[in-house]
């Protein structure tokens, strides 16, 4: 669906299915946030197609984080040649792990990154990005900032009504609870989270970010 502008999501809604939310941003060179599960990329392929749009269009591929449902169908990206980008702690955090996660089948040869994310400005021809290194969820987790409508791709950052998991490998609460304040701080009006509803309206994502603050945090 368009949410805004150039900007389209693909919303997971299957309760069967742990695939997060993919985003495009339909400019001059297309970007794609966090492309899913390489099993269950059909449903991107098809929203692609009713835009018109194919995998070898796609100019970009960034991700907020590297758990298998947000990077895994990076593989076919890179396959067509397609650049992709992810924060370089995240990329050191799995490395570590090559040995469990190649045991599961994932080739992360096949996923390795054209270049590291900073926090900072990352232009992409005609689209202005801002990227946060928001750790916590994982120690390289991401979140990107459109400042021309105000939009946030939080990944598992924050969510409507609730916020990222940190018992996975490298999460840490004290860490996540730092990175969603910093969040809350930006003048936002939409939050795209990696799985959920997204966010409209400055009214209602400073009253979910207090209300994370107030009875949220307690428990991370």
């Amino acid at each position: 669906m368009q949410i805004i502008d150039n900007i389209h999501g693909f919303f997971w809604e299957s309760p069967t299915a742990n695939n997060c939310n993919t985003y495009l941003i339909n400019g001059p060179t297309p970007i794609i946030i966090d492309p899913g599960h390489l099993q269950l990329f059909d449903h991107v392929r098809q929203k692609l197609g009713a835009l018109k749009l194919e995998l070898t269009d796609i100019g970009l591929v960034l991700c907020t984080h590297a758990h298998p449902d947000h990077v895994e169908a990076v593989q076919l990206f890179k396959q067509a040649g397609i650049p992709f980008a992810i924060h370089q702690n995240e990329w050191r955090m799995i490395e570590g792990m090559k040995n469990q996660i190649a045991a599961m089948g994932v080739d992360l040869d096949a996923m390795a990154p054209d270049f590291f994310l900073r926090e900072g400005d990352l232009a992409v021809e005609g689209v202005d990005l801002k990227v946060f290194h928001t750790p916590g969820h994982s120690p390289g987790s991401s979140c990107f900032y459109l400042p021309d409508c105000k939009a946030l791709f939080s990944g598992d950052l924050v969510f409507k009504d609730g916020l990222g998991r940190t018992d996975l490998p490298g999460g840490s609460g004290e860490q996540l609870k730092k990175s969603i304040l910093r969040m809350a701080a930006l003048d936002t009006e939409w939050i795209l989270p990696g799985h959920g509803d997204y966010l409209q309206g400055k009214r209602e994502i400073q009253r979910n970010f207090s209300a994370l603050e107030q009875v949220y945090f307690s428990y991370v």
